[in-house]
């Protein structure tokens, strides 16, 4: 579990990292790799969303086992950006300054895989509520 914790906090932390500025960089997008945007509510709505699976991967990041079910959800998360700008930049539709961004995404989805696969799907010593309890005399 400490690998998962692990993994999911970095990702989560760095996903704040890099989505929070965009909120203040609209403009000086659609100057640096034109044309502007013209449909902000897309950009915002992105930006947004991918900014509540930050929140998302930090409560992954506290208790994997509890949340083990979300994290095949967060790979999808993960390969939604990461392989379509990896397709576009190989048909010459995105520019090279955003294909890093794509392969850390992809970075991210295997090793959310790997948290999965390394996360018991309940924790250790704990019972289905279906058990019937055992106790004196049972």
């Amino acid at each position: 579990m400490i690998f998962a914790r692990r993994v999911y906090l970095v990702a989560a932390s760095y996903g704040v990292v890099a989505l929070a500025p965009l909120y203040f960089m609209e403009g000086r997008i659609g100057r640096d790799d034109p044309p502007p945007i013209t449909h902000p509510e897309h950009f915002y709505g992105f930006v947004g969303l991918a900014l509540v699976w930050q929140l998302v991967f930090f409560m992954i990041a506290r208790d994997p086992v509890r949340f083990r079910p979300l994290m095949p959800a967060a790979v999808l998360e993960k390969l939604s950006f990461g392989v379509p700008v990896v397709v576009l930049y190989v048909r010459g539709r995105v520019s090279s300054a955003v294909l890093p961004f794509g392969i850390i995404d992809l970075v991210l989805a295997v090793l959310f895989v790997c948290a999965y696969r390394a996360t018991p799907a309940e924790a250790p010593g704990s019972r289905h509520e279906t058990e019937t309890p055992r106790g004196p005399g049972a």
